[in-house]
Formats: structure tokens, C-alpha cells, sequence
């Protein structure tokens, strides 16, 4: 009877080991993707602003979201998943969400960047809480159209149209959500 407990409780735990580990890989291949899907992302908006590429560097981190969908009627809201990199190094992960009100109608989705100019703002946003008001303003690389990207407040916000069309004029603003490598 005793052996026959030992061996049940054997599969038992050899059969949560087997579950635990592959839902640990499905979750590592989505974060695969999300961090290949982000570099490249990266190398887009460099290409299409070559200036960038100091903005990154002198960066104290930066989360990039390679593909945020947003639409609207009326009311409107945006969701995306992102890639926070320190270094050059992935340091976590981070969820975006909008939602808004105003004259907007249509879909589209684009690639958005936040660059950190500081250790101190990069915290800010690694507290898991950080938010950006309608009144943050986002330098648009679009095609044809020359505008510098430059810090401000700590942060530079770079948006890039992915496809879609849309015409809003909103109020509202971008909530974030993080989550260390680890976690």
C-alpha cells in the first residue's frame, strides 16, 4: 500500500514538472518572438531616422512595443506588448493599454518607442505604474516628413504607422504595465 502511495505521488509530481515546464516554454517562445519582433522594430526606426541611433545609445533604457493596435468610434482605445531593454539588454516586459474619448474614427497599428533619458525616469516606468497623459506629445516618422526626435521630460516618444488609417482628435493617455525577465 505504501509503495503504491510512493508511486502515485511520484507521477503525480513528475506529471506537474512535465506541465509546469512545457507551459514555461510556450510562455518562453511568445517572449522569443515579442523580443525578435522588438529588435527589429529597433533597426526600423533607425532606418527610417538615422538619428535614432544616438538616442538609443545615450538612452538609460528604453521599451519599444513593435505592434500596437488601435481603434476607435467615438470612444477608442490601443493595447500593445513591449520589449524594455537597459544596455542593450532585455530587462523586461511591459503591456500597454489606452483608452480614450473624442472625435476619432478608423483602426491602425504602429511600432512606439519610449526612450529613458534618465536612471530615474527609467525607474519611474519599472514601478509597474507609469502613465503618459494626452498632453505627452510623440514625434510621428512617417514618410517624407522630416521632424527631430529629441528628449523631453525625461522621455522621448517615437510612433511609427505600421497600416490602417485614422482620424482622432483625443483625449486621454497610455498606461503601462511592467514585469521584470524573472518574473
Amino acid at each position: 500500500m505504501k509503495r503504491k502511495i510512493k508511486l502515485n505521488l511520484s507521477l503525480i509530481l513528475a506529471t506537474f514538472f512535465m506541465v509546469s515546464a512545457f507551459n514555461l516554454n510556450a510562455q518562453t517562445d511568445k517572449q522569443k518572438e515579442l523580443i525578435n519582433d522588438a529588435k527589429e522594430s529597433k533597426a526600423a526606426f533607425i532606418t527610417k531616422k538615422p538619428e535614432m541611433a544616438a538616442l538609443f545609445e545615450k538612452a538609460a533604457g528604453y521599451v519599444i512595443f513593435p505592434n500596437v493596435g488601435e481603434g476607435a468610434y467615438i470612444l477608442g482605445g490601443a493595447a500593445g506588448n513591449g520589449v524594455l531593454f537597459e544596455g542593450g539588454q532585455v530587462e523586461g516586459f511591459s503591456e500597454l493599454r489606452q483608452l480614450d474619448i473624442g472625435l476619432q474614427i478608423g483602426g491602425q497599428a504602429y511600432r512606439q518607442v519610449i526612450l529613458f533619458e534618465t536612471e530615474s525616469e527609467l525607474n519611474k516606468f519599472k514601478e509597474g505604474k507609469y502613465k503618459l497623459s494626452g498632453k505627452a506629445s510623440a514625434v510621428i516618422i512617417e514618410e517624407g516628413k522630416a521632424k527631430s526626435v529629441s528628449f523631453d521630460d525625461g522621455r522621448a516618444i517615437v510612433t511609427m504607422p505600421k497600416a490602417g488609417a485614422m482620424i482622432d482628435i483625443a483625449v486621454g493617455g497610455q498606461k503601462f504595465e511592467y514585469r521584470d525577465l524573472n518574473d
